[in-house]
């Protein structure tokens, strides 16, 4: 599709693709230069796959915060491709940078951590549940240290109608690795359900490590129901060392219970901005 134009919007090169649909950097006389998803050609006749891809532009437009990348577009092309123009973030997917990166300093990962859960609270208070945070869904620009939350592909409504419910009973939505545990059977979710994906990501960022050791999906399906995280203290075999008030306030947002939580993605994130910047415990120097 490179060099061709949809709507009005000519692309200029592929920059990533799923399943469902690829995603462009595209030009727009009137919008500049765009991120233009566009649903997969095979799919339009796929009423699901349309009603996800409509749903997940919706849910982007109603959330309009500086961490959360802006929703410029929603339609249909003359050749009955569907498509949904979003901003352009500089910057790089968050996990290639942390995969070249982590672990990063924690003045770092709170400063990252704040402006995701920011986007979030938005998305919260607008009824909104991501169920997808994660970091290929984060644009973060190291330079200016600035994030913007994407993806909306499989959100929800804190409160879906039943033609909503898109998830099939006994089936789950989200990525394993950084899914909550109640999650995992195929119920409606809360907002709690985010926070836990934050405080993943967060220990993620701060040890390159997760709070699960499991190696293949089934193992992580098991361990997420039934095992405690590891506590932040101990990754990694224990050979980081951070402040026992940061290691308690990642592994609250991480209990298994969404009541033992933190009331709000943003208690979460102000409480982890204040642990970080308190240094690791130095041993004593006894008096002589």
């Amino acid at each position: 599709m490179v060099g061709t134009s949809i709507a009005g919007y000519t692309i200029r090169k592929e920059v990533g693709e799923g399943g469902t649909s690829a995603v462009y950097l595209a030009e727009h006389p009137n919008h500049g230069t765009v991120a233009l998803k566009v649903l997969r050609e095979k799919l339009r006749r796929d009423t699901t796959a349309v009603t996800r891809f409509v749903r997940e532009a919706k849910y982007g437009a109603r959330v309009k915060h500086p961490n959360v990348v802006e929703t410029i577009e929603i339609g249909q092309a003359e050749n009955g491709l569907h498509f949904l123009a979003i901003e352009w973030a500089d910057g790089e997917i968050l996990d290639r940078y942390a995969k070249q990166y982590a672990p990063l300093p924690r003045d770092e990962v709170s400063t990252i951590v704040s402006q995701i859960a920011a986007g979030v609270q938005e998305a919260h208070d607008a009824g909104i549940v991501h169920r997808d945070l994660k970091p290929e869904n984060v644009m973060y620009n190291a330079a200016t240290r600035s994030v913007k939350l994407l993806d909306f592909g499989i959100a929800t409504d804190t409160q879906p109608s039943s033609d909503e419910r898109l998830t099939r009973a006994g089936f789950f939505v989200g990525t394993l690795m950084y899914i909550a545990p109640e999650a995992l059977s195929g119920e409606i979710v809360t907002a709690a359900a985010d926070q836990y994906s934050l405080a993943t990501i967060s220990y993620y960022l701060l040890t390159r490590c997760l709070p699960s050791t499991a190696k293949a999906p089934r193992e992580m399906f098991t361990q997420l129901l039934t095992m405690p995280p590891i506590p932040l203290k101990d990754a990694g075999e224990g050979k980081f060392d951070f402040a026992p008030e940061l290691n308690a306030v990642v592994m609250r947002a991480l209990s298994r219970s969404p009541i033992d939580r933190y009331p709000s993605v943003i208690a979460f994130a102000n409480a982890f901005t204040e642990a970080a910047r308190i240094p690791p415990e130095q041993p004593k120097i006894l008096d002589k």
